[in-house]
Formats: C-alpha cells, structure tokens, sequence
C-alpha cells in the first residue's frame, strides 16, 4: 500500500506525465492539467481583447475606420515602375498589386542569377590555384562582412556613373548599358507579352507534372521523350497565338534622339537592386555549395576517375548530384534571405511592395491594415518560395534513391 502511495505521487511529480482521471481528448487540447492550461488560454485571451479595445478606440478618435474597405478608394499617386498599366487614379488594391509584382520580378532574378554565380564560385573556391581560391574567398568575406544597405548604395552609384545613352557602352551585340539603365533585345508581341508568359509558364509547368507523374508510375522517360515534350509545350503556345494573329517581331533597343529606344529595359534602380540582392546571396549560395561538395568522400572522387572522367566530367555526373542533397535545403535559406531583403528597395527608390505601402499608409492613414498586408505578402512569398524548394529536394532525393 505505502509502495502504491508512493509510485502514484511519483508520477504525478514526473514532468511530461499526465494525471490519472483526465478524459483523453481533454489531455489532446489541454495538457494533463486542464484547469491551469484553461485559465492561461482565457488571460491570453483577455489581454488581446483589451487590447484590441483601447486600439478600436484610439482609431475612432483619430477618425479612422478599421478594415480593408480602403483599398478600394483612388490612390492618387504616380509609380515610376510598373509591369502592368498604372494611374494615379486607379485604387489602393491595384498600387499593390504594382509593388508585389515588382518584388516578386526582382526576387525572382536575383535568384536565378545568385544561383549560377554562387555555384560558380563555390566550385571555383576548391580550385587547386591558390590564386582563384583566395580571390574567391576574399569577394565571399567582403560581402558577408558588410552590410547589405551599404552593397546597394555602392551599386546605385555605380549604375548612376555609367555614361549617358548618347555613349553607352555595348559589351555585346544588342546590349546596351548606359546611366539610364540596361537595354537588352526582345521580342515584341502588340502588348500580350504577360499573358503569353503566363500561357507558356502554365504550359511547361503541366509538361513537368505530366513527366513526373509518368516517371512515379513507369519510370523515367528517355531524354528525347522530355526534350519533344518542353519543346511541345514552349512551341505549342507560341503557335496558337500566332494563329490568333499575335506577331512576334524582334525588338533591338538602339539610340534615338537623345535617349535608347527599343527593347527591354531595366531601370538603374531595378538593376542595382536586383545586382546588389544577387551578388550578396552568392556569398552565402557560395559557401553553400563548398561545404556541399567537401561532405563527399573521396572515394567518390577516385572511383570517377578511375572511370576515365575528366575533372568536369567528375563535378557534373558524380559529385554535384549528391552534394544537392545538401546544398538545396541550406540554398533555401538563401533564397528566402533575398526575397525578404528585396524590403530594402525603399533605400535606393525602387517602388517595391514596401514602398508602395508605405505611402499608402502615408496617404490613407491605415497603417495597421498595411502593416498586416505586408506581413500576408511576405509571408506568402516565403512560404512558396519554401514549397518549391522543398518539392525539388524531394524530386531529386526520389531520382537518386532510383539510381
């Protein structure tokens, strides 16, 4: 009996046991003990709403009506940059919509270009040339020592101290850089170039679950099979538009008058934005892919060469593959780094979706409601971003257990 007393007070003492008489779906939502858990979840509660009652308040004595009603009203300000048509007439909703996709462009590229020249540089880092290798390391401790903000003060001067239109230079055919921004050729379609490349995008991504669809139930398809299938899937598109009557002419940006006409432009404050974001995520993309491909033992090095591969060969076919496993969640980090860090375009004045916003609040005088838009955006953004990621590292972990 004195040993039953005993065994029961110490387990109700032990942490993490629950007390003996607690219904299981009580214990599932409160814990073991109920009534303290209980009494925690009502304070909590009773301090938002207090709370919420004295900001309700504060809002009411200062006029303010709380919801999103607003953005429906004129916003009754320009955009110097925008993807899709503006007016300073039209509603807060749509200066939105301006600056998310603003973020989510430049986000995008600097992405893509952060990855090739991280991974350029990761693999340049193991160069057996002490001169590369300690070139490489000296540009990654530069931009992971200094601040981001200063990175991108550095290249919006830069960019502003180009030569005028009348002397850009032109490193390639086509291409033209100049104080005013970077002009590359482009294809003219009368005005339909975004919806065309949400067709196409649509189109390529349905071609990419098809074929993964077909590799988990028969296997992998044959390289010609894929490569007829994104052919498809690009031409396809392309082919009814021109059937639609959608012309698709060559746009070569060139000088006319006293500025360069044609093409696509980017602004100096789109380009430094979007360089400065890129450069500083290769850094970290960099270090990224070193510690990756170091985590391969050496014997897969030999084993490959004793294959009769060549260094590259090497690198492409047996070591990065399996240092993917490694590199894509860290690379992740990186991404959404740059994605969050695209707030800092308000520095330079590139009217990003912070930027936007905050003149809304200026303008309108709902802060709290732009402020929680702006959490919901990139929150949104981070969470894709991760989705993607994460779908890709389960791909790849799926094709390499098939090998």
């Amino acid at each position: 009996m004195v040993d039953g007393v005993i065994n029961a007070s110490a387990a109700d003492e032990e942490p993490g046991r629950t007390r003996p008489g607690v219904p299981a779906f009580i214990r599932l939502w409160l814990g073991g003990w109920p009534l303290a858990q209980l009494a925690l979840y009502l304070g909590t509660l009773l301090v938002f709403i207090w709370l919420g009652r004295n900001l309700l308040a504060n809002m009411a004595r200062l006029g303010l009506t709380p919801g999103f009603a607003f953005m429906g009203h004129t916003a009754n300000y320009e955009i110097g940059e925008s993807f899709i048509a503006y007016a300073a007439g039209d509603s807060y909703a749509r200066a939105a919509l301006v600056g998310l996709l603003n973020t989510i462009a430049v986000s995008a590229l600097g992405c893509l270009v952060a990855t090739g020249l991280g991974v350029s540089l990761g693999i340049a880092r193991l160069s057996p040339n002490p001169l590369i290798s300690r070139l490489v390391q000296a540009y990654v401790e530069l931009l992971r020592n200094t601040p981001l903000l200063l990175q991108l003060f550095a290249w919006n001067t830069v960019i502003h101290l180009l030569p005028v239109p009348k002397q850009a230079l032109s490193p390639l055919p086509g291409i033209l850089l100049s104080n005013r921004g970077l002009f590359l050729p482009a294809i003219d379609t009368g005005g339909h170039g975004l919806p065309m490349l949400a067709v196409v995008s649509a189109s390529l991504i349905a071609t990419w679950a098809i074929l993964r669809r077909r590799r988990r139930l028969a296997g992998p398809s044959p390289r010609r099979v894929v490569a007829l299938a994104y052919l498809a899937a690009l031409s396809v598109p392309l082919a009814v538009a021109a059937g639609f009557g959608i012309a698709f002419t060559p746009d070569i940006p060139a000088l006319k008058g006293f500025n360069i006409r044609g093409g696509a432009s980017m602004t100096p404050e789109f380009a430094a934005l979007m360089l400065g974001l890129a450069v500083n995520a290769s850094a970290s993309i960099a270090e990224t892919v070193r510690a990756g491909i170091l985590a391969i033992p050496n014997g897969q090095w030999e084993a490959a060469r004793s294959l009769g591969l060549r260094p590259l060969a090497v690198m492409r076919l047996v070591i990065l593959p399996q240092a993917l496993r490694i590199i894509i969640p860290v690379m992740t980090s990186s991404y959404l780094s740059l994605t969050k860090n695209s707030s800092l375009a308000v520095a330079i004045g590139f009217p990003d979706l912070v930027s936007i916003l905050n003149t809304t609040a200026n303008v309108s005088g709902q802060a709290l409601e732009v402020i929680a838009l702006m959490l919901g955006a990139y929150l949104t953004l981070s969470l894709a971003t991760s989705a993607v990621m994460n779908a890709y590292n389960r791909s790849h972990v799926l094709r390499s257990e098939r090998r």
